[in-house]
């Protein structure tokens, strides 16, 4: 038996049904009460509602929970390998070692991009941001593969999945390569996913690469943790842009230009910039202080998240990443230091503890990034690179829901009433 939420309005009572998951919170069906009430909900941000039916990632704000498939995080960040993620989340379940390495080897064979892109690179400026770049030659692909572009057909859905995946490295490589005046680095089928991107990324035609298994592995952790993150702001562009019939490297491209905005994509850059700041760990209490004076702007990036009321499960693999990178690498790095002593005194400060502020993901990544090599510029394009999965498999979705339409946001207005045009002379 359905069970119903009553709602009391000046015209009536009205009755709607609630609606129950596998997990996490019931939601009510609201679809038919501007119909039948001739009222809308006001939700700015849509933090109270749920925009589709998805199977794919599941968050516990509370609990510090983040599953994708029902797999927990930190199971698949220790066990698992950014490819085999992949294919979780866009097959829907943990592959066999054949189904995967036929997973692995389409993959590689789709890394190239068409040559005439070398092209659409020169065209932007030298000091043009990776970000820029990325989103014009995402949205270019759809004017070099005709034949991917058709979303009602599964296969063609299918080979632009692919296609996008495993794309996504070279396009970033090749954005960082043309900043430094470098040439580019054509990709290696010889090496793993996260190995060719490094290799085409810091590799140069004078002197041989070999790809460091630590750094390697840090990389690959780094882009299972960003992969997917269920209905944020740019997997939400990219459902309401694909909600339209658009095709996926248009849709792809609007992901990664809703990603660029600091307060998504760009939070793991500003949270090294405030710890590159502070500086030393004795300038910590001072910033501590600057950080709860209500009267200072300064905020203590890298803490505290939209979903997470808890310590983010990402951020807890990331900090042992962190030390496992920098000790491989030889980095007695100060920004590190500051980061640890500033995470004991967060998670002891009553202050941070009231408020909930525990570190996030961000505060750590852009530490491993920046000790790999990887200017801040590339954070955000580097977060693309792994969230392109996420996209894809959030994509696919949509496209295979019966329910899916087209977006529609209402609004509370609350500009002029109807009023008559008044002749310019009469103003």
């Amino acid at each position: 038996m359905t069970r119903m939420a009553r709602l009391e309005l000046p015209n009536g009572t009205h009755e709607l049904p609630i609606l129950s998951g596998s997990i996490g919170p019931d939601v009510i069906d609201i679809r038919r009460l501007y119909g039948e009430a001739d009222v809308f909900t006001y939700d700015p941000g849509f933090t109270s509602t749920a925009s589709c039916a998805s199977a794919i990632t599941y968050i516990d704000g509370d609990a510090g929970t983040l599953l994708y498939r029902g797999y927990p995080i930190e199971q698949l960040a220790e066990h698992s390998s950014f490819m085999e993620v992949a294919y979780l989340l866009t097959e829907g379940e943990l592959p066999t070692q054949e189904e995967l390495d036929r997973f692995v080897y389409t993959i590689t064979r789709h890394t190239m991009v068409h040559e005439q892109l070398m092209n659409f690179y020169r065209g932007f400026r030298r000091d043009a941001h990776p970000m820029a770049i990325m989103c014009g030659v995402v949205g270019a692909l759809s004017a070099f593969y005709h034949d991917s572009t058709d979303i009602e057909d599964p296969k063609q859905r299918m080979i632009a999945s692919h296609r996008l995946i495993a794309k996504m490295p070279t396009i970033a490589a090749m954005a960082y390569k043309y900043s430094v005046g470098q040439p580019f680095v054509y990709p290696d089928n010889s090496l793993s996913y996260t190995g060719n991107f490094l290799r085409m990324t810091f590799a140069v035609p004078a002197e041989p690469y070999v790809v460091d298994p630590v750094i390697e592995r840090a990389l690959d952790r780094i882009f299972t943790l960003h992969a997917d993150h269920e209905q944020n702001a740019s997997t939400s562009t990219v459902r309401l842009a694909s909600s339209s019939g658009a095709n996926p490297f248009a849709c792809i491209a609007a992901g990664i230009a809703c990603l660029w905005g600091p307060a998504h994509g760009g939070a793991n850059e500003a949270a090294l910039n405030m710890l590159r700041e502070i500086g030393r760990p004795e300038r910590i209490p001072h910033y501590i202080a600057r950080a709860k004076d209500k009267n200072d702007p300064f905020r203590l990036m890298g803490f505290g998240h939209r979903v997470y009321k808890n310590y983010d499960p990402r951020a807890k693999v990331m900090m042992a990443t962190a030390k496992e990178v920098l000790d491989k690498l030889n980095v007695q790095d100060p920004i590190f230091d500051v980061a640890r002593e500033l995470e004991r005194i967060a998670l002891s400060d009553e202050y941070f503890i009231e408020k909930k502020l525990y570190p996030n993901v961000d505060f750590y990544s852009g530490i491993i990034l920046s000790a790999i090599g990887f200017p801040t510029s590339m954070f955000t394009a580097l977060f693309a690179l792994a969230r392109t999965v996420g996209w894809v498999a959030q994509w696919n979705e949509m496209i295979g829901d019966p329910e899916q339409k087209i977006g529609r946001p209402r609004q509370l207005y609350v500009g002029s009433p109807r009023r008559d045009y008044v002749p310019i002379d009469q103003r």
